[in-house]
């Protein structure tokens, strides 16, 4: 890959650091809990460490009657200005639930296991992971949308996604809309323009809509750019 090329591709993952805040997650996920009992549910793009939808669902996990919750995540192999990617090799998480009865999950009960590749969602050891699952929730990278939910519909996944809301323009996925709301619709608590995405300390805030809370934290309304 040439140094252009490089650092193209690495403003696109800058603007892909966009991530779904709690709140958010508990808002919409509400409306839908029947849907998960005696379910897998698989978050592949999502860092377990930081992400929220795996706080989400492993403290709800009993609640929301769970199989299994499964995360993976990208681990960025390029090495160049915009990584932050700390950890030698990608990682994905497996939990059961809890096992010592204090309703939480506690990392002895968290298994981690190492990924051959980089934990792109397109990879074979991801593929097979998203074959077992039952629903896939998450906030794809918005610069691969696309392949994103071409990907669930190739599989025929029940899915949830709280992200961009200008993805709903794409050719490829307004008309999903249109003509099928069987398969693709709006969640309840979603708005356009109504959600703010956590940024990582490096993000340039060049936004139009940002804040900063108390605790430093960087937040961006909408999308990225």
């Amino acid at each position: 890959m040439s140094d252009t090329a490089s650092l193209s591709s690495a403003r696109r993952r800058k603007k892909d650091d966009f991530y779904t805040q709690l709140s958010d997650i508990e808002n919409e996920l509400r409306y839908y809990k029947h849907h998960f009992q005696g379910k897998v549910v698989y978050c592949n793009c999502d860092d377990p460490r930081v992400s929220n939808f795996f706080e989400y669902f492993s403290k709800n996990f009993e609640h929301l009657g769970l199989k299994k919750l499964v995360t993976t995540c990208y681990r960025n192999q390029q090495r160049d200005l915009f990584s932050r990617h700390d950890c030698e090799r990608a990682i994905y998480l497996e939990y059961f639930g809890d096992q010592d009865g204090n309703r939480v999950p506690d990392a002895h009960e968290i298994e981690v296991k190492h990924l051959k590749g980089d934990g792109d969602f397109r990879n074979a050891e991801c593929i097979e992971l998203l074959k077992e699952a039952d629903i896939v929730v998450t906030n794809p990278p918005f610069s691969l949308f696309r392949p994103y939910m071409a990907q669930l519909m190739e599989y025929e996944k029940v899915f949830l996604i709280i992200g961009n809301m200008n993805a709903v323009t794409y050719k490829e996925i307004f008309p999903l809309i249109k003509a099928d709301r069987h398969r693709l619709w709006f969640g309840p608590s979603i708005s356009s323009g109504d959600r703010e995405f956590g940024v990582p300390d490096h993000y340039p805030l060049t936004d139009a809509s940002y804040r900063i809370d108390s605790n430093g934290k960087k937040y961006v309304r909408g999308a990225p750019g």
